[in-house]
């Protein structure tokens, strides 16, 4: 039993220097990747790119709707310059002398040759 407690004693004297010689280790002080300085800069800088980017994009909607209200306005003078000209053929198909005579004819009226007078234009 002798041999067996002094192993035992050799053991733990071994396992008390083993844990001296560990308890000397120096932590390493890890220097930050960024300074709180070039942090602030990042962040700002960030930012900066973010509202340009908001900004481009609004003006750009902004753009699109202008140019849809062009295109409509655009659509509907074409619309109304086909209205005006199909009006105008009218006033020229009415406004012929055939069928101002027979107007004047069916509601009676007569052509006194001496109250005609001829204008030019």
């Amino acid at each position: 039993m002798g041999n067996l407690a002094r192993k035992l004693q050799q053991e733990q004297h071994h396992e008390q220097q083993k844990q001296m010689v560990r308890a000397p280790k120096k932590v390493k002080v890890r220097s930050p990747w960024l300074s709180p300085g070039e942090k602030i800069l990042g962040i700002i800088f960030t930012g900066i790119v973010c509202f340009g980017a908001i900004h481009i994009v609004s003006n750009q909607a902004a753009i699109y709707g202008v140019n849809k209200d062009i295109q409509d306005t655009k659509m509907m003078i074409q619309e109304q310059q086909k209205v005006n000209g199909d009006l105008q053929m009218q006033v020229g198909e009415l406004s012929t002398y055939e069928r101002i005579w027979a107007k004047a004819k069916e509601l009676g009226l007569k052509l006194n040759e001496n109250n005609v007078k001829v204008v030019q234009d």
